[in-house]
């Protein structure tokens, strides 16, 4: 074998290099439970730092007699009494109900980092008027009745609208701000002519580098975990701030976590932890930190809801505790706004590692004010293609061309509807990403034109670490053009990830994202522009790194740390890969890109996924939480592999997690490279049956789905909703995690229990009327009722007052079923009412931004169903119609139903009413989609 190896070095080298990489992800996924690989509070020096500040000791006090206004911000400096560091504070008056915290040195040795790209753009103010002022407070008040508070000693800010006491900051005097310095005794100063007053300063700087040592601890200039060394050459730079909620006993967001949607205490736990990382077999119920980070928590309770966006990039850390509210910490002003008796308050302490204090307060008041508002400042998610929301199939790997032939074919022999097939990492040359392996897929071109002639895509995995060979021309360009992170000496930064030897671009990087994104257009051959991206790996993952991820002190674009950057570096990437597509198509196709790591603002550039999960039936309850965690802080696209990624699961788990996933907005099947295939027909008959009844529930479910995000486009609505966002006013609503809503209309219960034969549903809402979407039976709020399920069963109940459209022919994907007729689902209220509403356009390019879309609306009133256009600007050409209008809640039957259209003639339509269903079905109105009409039932 030996003689072997040397008569064929390149063969025998990669083989052994192969060998050795699945050696390190084997071990990397066997001790994925073991949490010794990642770090404790206590073994972060700046979080174990922090979080022993005692509260109640603050030494900043503010200086009032400094304060400036200037339009909407105002200015004045907080001086910390015991190191006699000056910070500078801003608020800044914002329009749409919010405010905005900045803390920052007055004087810092060096630039420290601000967030840039987050917000899509400058939020616009609103001025300030000082309305008091005197040696001890001043309060600034907006013309929307916000009032804030600033107290000089102890410093505190409180936020008050009509005369509400909302949010108090630094109530317990944990603000902390790390001034960045200069070691003492590290560099010898300037030689002065003088030798005496030399050898006099050498003194004074030995003595002031003794007194500092005393007050150093370990872990401030550099630190160690391992094996691993963090320099840190302008010492310790974290920040902190606590901010306390009042009169709330529930707090959501900070994703992503493995645990309860309702936040927990973390009083005998380590905080929750904000730090992308690559956690295989992630645990559940635990605050570590995983794939990626959003700072932005909300609390709701049933008057108001409000949230805090903490605009850092950093490791964060965020302690969360339960208390009752200090009255003796507020006074006469307490007593004021809030009465007698005792007061529910959730304390939240947030500290990240380098930065400023960048902090947004929204305001509300109503959870989609909220929503809105933190749409303002980081974006919404245009309007996906329709194929993105349609079913995906996935595994690690797909062999071959063959293989892909088959399983694309297999999708039509069965009649089960699929949009996408997907390739991982194995169908490239070697792990080279942009490349194809010429043995197993010689032919790339022409697998994806045989996709697409069936109307279907495919998606092919690019990580952000790029094999160290010369001979690869993405590799060798990113080299001689400087595009790669630095370590933290100025070379290109080296690590291991799945093609051995690797260099990472830097997406920070406004020239290095231009440099990919070109790729896209020229330079990845056997593409099409029915190939579409995923992103992985790009927290980013580094398998011989520190908590398997990157160095801290590599260095990115304008010198910034990777500890300022870490966060945000995975959303960079995404950007980079949508404008590559984008780029590719001369801005005229829409593009879908799903990223495993992702940050404030990352719901621009397409979808994300919970990562690397477990076929268990806990990980499929997990889901839900961890999905309605990520919707609520900003992101909509949202979803987890079915199935799970890691072991086998049983037919009634894969078939059951099919049924959850079909109502969750990203709907992909994904499996490890050593799990069994489990394609839907691989599976028992029964079993498959229902499956594919599960997809062609989302098909059918379309063009409910394209208008929510159409929606969540405008304004930031979620897609994916809590139950207390639908009823805010429901308490029983607010620790639900088993079951959500989609828009304002549907409510899902996924069954994820073994063997269930019944689960207990929700429905919320004061005299709300539910119906099943399958029996149309009926049921009212605010009542838990025990439903039985079968293995068909898929609790799914259509909100009265709603109109669903739906397209109920099966197709084999969704681009076949463009001009299909509509049925539109009435679900009548108490009062006899319903409304809904429709968006379409091409569901694939930007057309629709001039203006080529219909947006229509339906109203059931006074047993009139109208459809009216909501938007008179938007016209699309469509060939669809309405062939069917199912209406649920009617008593009587009608003894006739016309049809009323501006091209028509008045016309009887057929009808047909089920006194046990107490429904009518309209049958073949016929009535253009394009087109204003009228529905009359007598």
């Amino acid at each position: 074998m030996m003689d072997a190896c040397v008569r064929q070095k390149s063969t025998c080298f990669k083989m052994l290099q192969r060998v050795v990489l699945y050696v390190i992800a084997f071990v990397l996924v066997v001790q994925a439970v073991d949490k010794s690989n990642f770090k404790t509070c206590d073994q972060s020096a700046f979080c174990k730092r922090t979080r022993k500040i005692p509260p109640g000791q603050s030494p900043y006090v503010a200086l009032l007699d400094s304060l400036q206004s200037s339009g909407g911000v105002v200015k004045l400096n907080v001086l910390n009494t015991k190191s006699g560091v000056v910070l500078s504070l801003e608020v800044h008056g914002l329009k749409s109900n919010m405010v905005r915290l900045k803390i920052n040195e007055l004087h810092p040795i060096k630039q420290r980092y601000e967030v840039p790209d987050t917000l899509i753009r400058d939020p616009p103010t609103q001025s300030w008027i000082i309305k008091k002022q005197d040696q001890s407070a001043v309060t600034i008040a907006m013309a929307n009745d916000v009032e804030v508070v600033i107290s000089k000693q102890p410093f505190r800010i409180d936020v008050i609208q009509l005369n509400d006491l909302i949010v108090s900051v630094n109530t317990r005097g944990l603000l902390s701000f790390e001034e960045l310095r200069k070691r003492q005794g590290s560099e010898k100063e300037e030689k002065d002519e003088n030798a005496d007053e030399q050898a006099e300063g050498e003194e004074k700087q030995e003595e002031e580098a003794k007194e500092e040592e005393k007050d150093e601890e370990p872990g401030m200039w550099e630190e160690t975990f391992k094996t691993h060394k963090d320099t840190k050459p302008n010492g310790p730079s974290a920040v902190g701030l606590d901010f306390s909620f009042i009169d709330f006993e529930h707090v959501y967001g900070i994703p992503e976590h493995a645990d309860t949607f309702a936040l927990k205490t973390t009083l005998n736990t380590d905080p929750y932890r904000l730090f992308n990382l690559d956690v295989f077999e992630y645990e559940l119920n635990n605050p570590m930190a995983l794939y990626g980070s959003i700072p932005y928590m909300l609390a709701h309770n049933s008057e108001r809801t409000i949230g805090i966006f903490w605009l850092n990039a950093a490791e964060t850390w965020v302690d969360i505790s339960s208390n009752t509210a200090d009255r003796s910490l507020f006074g006469k002003m307490f007593d004021l706004v809030k009465g007698g008796g005792d007061i529910p308050q959730v304390d939240s302490h947030w500290f990240s590692e380098s930065g400023i204090i960048d902090v947004f307060i929204l305001l509300g008041p109503s959870p989609d004010d909220v929503f809105s508002q933190y749409a303002s400042l980081t974006g919404t998610t245009p309007i996906p293609p329709l194929f993105a929301i349609s079913y995906h199939q996935c595994r690690w790997n797909y062999n071959d061309e063959d293989d892909v032939k088959s399983v694309d074919a297999n999708f039509d022999e069965y009649d089960i509807p699929v949009d996408v097939i997907w390739l991982d990492i194995e169908h490239t040359d070697g792990k080279r990403y942009m490349t194809w392996d010429k043995v197993k897929f010689p032919n790339p071109v022409q697998m994806q034109d045989q996709l697409a002639s069936k109307g279907r895509k495919m998606v092919t995995i690019i990580d952000p670490h790029f094999k160290k060979d010369d001979n690869y021309h993405v590799y060798k360009q990113g080299k001689d053009l400087g595009h790669f992170i630095k370590n933290h000496d100025g070379g290109d930064y080296d690590g291991w990830c799945w093609p051995g030897s690797s260099a990472w671009i830097d997406f920070t990087n406004p020239a290095s994202r231009e440099f990919y994104s070109n790729l896209f257009v020229d330079q990845y051959e056997g593409s099409t522009h029915n190939l579409f991206t995923w992103n992985d790996m790009n927290e980013p993952s580094v398998f011989n790194g520190p908590e398997v991820t990157i160095h801290k002190d590599a260095i990115h674009h304008n010198g910034w740390e990777n500890r300022d950057v870490h966060n945000i570096y995975g959303t960079y990437m995404q950007m980079a890969t949508a404008e590559g597509q984008i780029k590719r198509s001369g801005g005229k196709e829409r593009p879908f890109v799903l990223s495993r790591a992702f940050f404030a603002g990352s719901q621009r550039y397409g979808a994300i996924w919970t990562g690397d999960n477990m076929a268990d039936w806990d990980h499929l309850q997990a889901s839900i939480p961890m999905l309605l965690s990520i919707s609520v802080a900003g992101l909509p696209f949202v979803g987890a592999d079915v199935g799970g990624f890691f072991k086998n699961p049983e037919p009634e788990l894969l078939t059951r997690w099919y049924q959850a996933a079909a109502y969750q907005p990203f709907f992909r099947a994904h499996a490890h490279l050593d799990t069994k295939r489990r394609e839907p027909w691989l599976q028992p008959a029964n079993n498959m049956a229902v499956i594919r009844s599960a997809i062609r529930q989302r098909y059918a479910l379309l063009p409910f789905w394209y208008t929510q995000f159409y929606i969540s486009s405008l304004n930031g609505a979620l897609v994916m909703r809590p139950l207390w966002a639908q009823f805010p006013t429901d308490t029983n609503t607010f620790k639900t995690e088993d079951e959500y809503m989609i828009g304002k209309s549907l409510l899902v219960h996924p069954v994820t229990s073994k063997g269930a034969t019944a689960v207990n549903v929700y429905f919320p809402g004061k005299d709300s009327i539910w119906y099943d979407v399958q029996t149309y039976k009926s049921y009212t709020g605010t009542k838990s009722i025990s439903i039985s399920v079968t293995l068909e069963k898929i609790p799914v109940y259509q909100l009265g007052g709603s109109i669903v459209p739906k397209k109920e022919r099966v197709r084999r994907c969704s681009a076949l079923g463009v001009d299909d007729p509509y049925t539109l689902v009435v679900a009548l209220d108490a009062q006899y009412s319903a409304k809904g509403e429709l968006y379409i356009d091409d569901g694939h390019s930007f057309d629709y931004k001039q203006n080529q879309f219909l947006y229509r609306s339906f109203t059931y009133q006074d047993n009139k169903l109208t459809s009216k256009k909501i938007d008179n600007n938007g016209n699309y050409a469509t060939e669809s119609t309405v062939e069917r209008i199912i209406v649920i809640g009617i008593f009587e039957a009608p003894t006739t139903i016309h049809a009323i259209s501006p091209n028509t003639p008045m016309k009887n339509v057929e009808f047909n009413f089920d006194q046990f269903t107490n429904s009518v079905v309209i049958r073949k109105p016929d009535l253009r989609l394009q087109d204003d009409w009228v529905i009359v039932l007598k």
